[in-house]
């Protein structure tokens, strides 16, 4: 039996994501801040076949949430064979009284390694492999001006990724990270509109705009990303370990 951790589980990449594998029949233990929309997911995730569903409200801020949530989904589901670390916030931050740098590096990096190390604790013995996926950006792999907090934390997930995977390939546990570009949720509609109020277009410019940078011409659906997750937790991803897998577009390419 696969039992998976999501976190960041209520919408958006993280919502698709416990879809894709319920329907492969993972168990799954879903975590986000704040449980109602958990509710709603549970739900969908049982219906698409999932053999059974645990929520649990977490801020992974903080690390003694994060190990109690942990732990109280060991005591619910068993031992784990995998966790896509997904939750995250964006948006900008500049210097001042109100710069967000902390708080987006304290909940995009700290809170992923808390989750990360949780996670271990609780996996399940080998041969079988596991698998520990996070969720980093497209923004890992280079700059945009006014995004330090972001473009930091998730260029560090990549690093946090790298080294976790040689600590405990030893033991064939696989450990990958995700960049996705621009993916159609709440979060990147928000940046399309920062960016529409900052030039002084329309929604429907900006996203035009944003588009001209993305070969295909497409935002990536949330359910893109789940197929990558999906693929990385089956046995054809076997020998993949320790990588940032871009799904982009073609936005970048190296």
């Amino acid at each position: 039996m696969k039992t998976t951790v999501i976190t960041g589980a209520g919408s958006g990449i993280g919502r698709a994501i416990a879809l894709r594998l319920a329907a492969s029949g993972h168990q799954l233990a879903l975590m986000a801040r704040g449980e109602p929309r958990l509710a709603e997911v549970a739900q969908q995730a049982k219906a698409a076949g999932a053999p059974a569903v645990a929520t649990f409200a977490c801020d992974i801020r903080n690390r003694d949430a994060v190990d109690q949530a942990f732990s109280a989904a060991h005591a619910a589901l068993g031992e784990f064979t995998g966790l896509v670390a997904n939750s995250g916030i964006g948006g900008p931050n500049a210097d001042g009284p109100g710069d967000r740098f902390d708080d987006i590096v304290q909940t995009n990096l700290m809170g992923t390694y808390y989750c990360l190390r949780a996670a271990q604790r609780h996996l399940a013995p080998g041969p079988d492999a596991r698998h520990l996926v996070a969720i980093a950006s497209i923004l890992g792999r280079f700059g945009v001006p006014g995004y330090t907090g972001y473009c930091a934390s998730k260029t560090a997930i990549l690093g946090l990724v790298r080294a976790l995977a040689l600590e405990v390939a030893s033991d064939g546990v696989g450990v990958n990270a995700i960049c996705p570009g621009w993916v159609d949720t709440d979060m990147a509609w928000e940046g399309i509109d920062g960016m529409a109020e900052a030039i002084g277009v329309t929604r429907t410019e900006a996203h035009q705009i944003a588009m001209k940078q993305v070969p295909v011409g497409r935002m990536s659906q949330p359910e893109d990303v789940a197929g990558v997750v999906h693929w990385l937790m089956s046995s054809d991803a076997i020998g993949v370990t320790g990588q940032g897998i871009d799904i982009n577009g073609g936005a970048w390419m190296g």
